[in-house]
């Protein structure tokens, strides 16, 4: 059993900022080579970053690097590769270690290096928002196949590219309290190391959706 508790607002503005410019300088880095935008998404979105009284796991933003036309002429490998290498260059200068490359993020973490303890981090997915020809909405991210050393773009499930206006329908019924309770009650339940934040607030919307119909889930 974990014991996470909310981050105030407080707590993270100053961190928040921080990690604004350290994207900034990511942007002017790769600027000649194509542009992208940024976004905070899932937890840090609706102000429900966590953390782990008593452990040194620390707190998590989540962030979608969304890259535009300018980046086609490109590879997921090269734009991954590049934004990385970017990050690193970025991310020391504000006391992070080097970041570290999993199969759908690429996270940095800021460490009390003193006493062991990771105070917070930040994963990047890199993102492709598009229209279909039937007119829907759809995303795709980088994925990082470590086995066999690939990178490609892989679609993202519906479900999770329809969070925020999932989150925005639970918000218009008044069921938000529920969502808070039930993420910080997964939290608190799960056990696996390598499943993020941003997963579990997928689920948490899922369920809420499933509990007063959403006509999607």
């Amino acid at each position: 059993m974990n014991n996470f508790k909310y981050v105030t607002r407080g707590q993270l503005f100053p961190v928040k900022q921080n990690l604004l410019q350290i994207i900034n300088t990511v942007r002017k880095q790769i600027y000649d080579e194509f542009t992208f935008q940024v976004y905070f998404v899932g937890s840090v979105e609706h102000n429900m970053v966590t953390f782990n009284a008593g452990t040194n796991i620390g707190y998590d933003f989540d962030v979608n690097i969304l890259v535009n036309s300018t980046s086609d002429h490109l590879t997921a490998k090269e734009i991954r590769i590049k934004i990385k290498n970017a990050i690193d260059r970025a991310a020391i200068r504000f006391g992070y270690d080097y970041a570290e490359d999993s199969t759908r993020v690429i996270t940095i973490k800021f460490k009390d290096k003193k006493n062991s303890r990771i105070l917070h981090s930040c994963d990047f997915a890199i993102v492709n928002d598009y229209i279909d020809k039937n007119g829907y909405g759809g995303q795709q991210y980088i994925h990082f196949n470590k086995k066999q050393n690939q990178y490609f773009w892989e679609e993202q499930s519906r479900g999770y590219y329809l969070l925020s206006e999932k989150a925005d329908w639970i918000k218009g019924i008044g069921r938000w309290t529920e969502v808070r309770t039930l993420y910080l009650d997964k939290k608190n339940h799960n056990n696996d190391k390598h499943k993020h934040s941003r997963s579990i607030y997928a689920e948490t919307i899922h369920e809420i959706c499933q509990k007063y119909r959403y006509y999607d889930c």
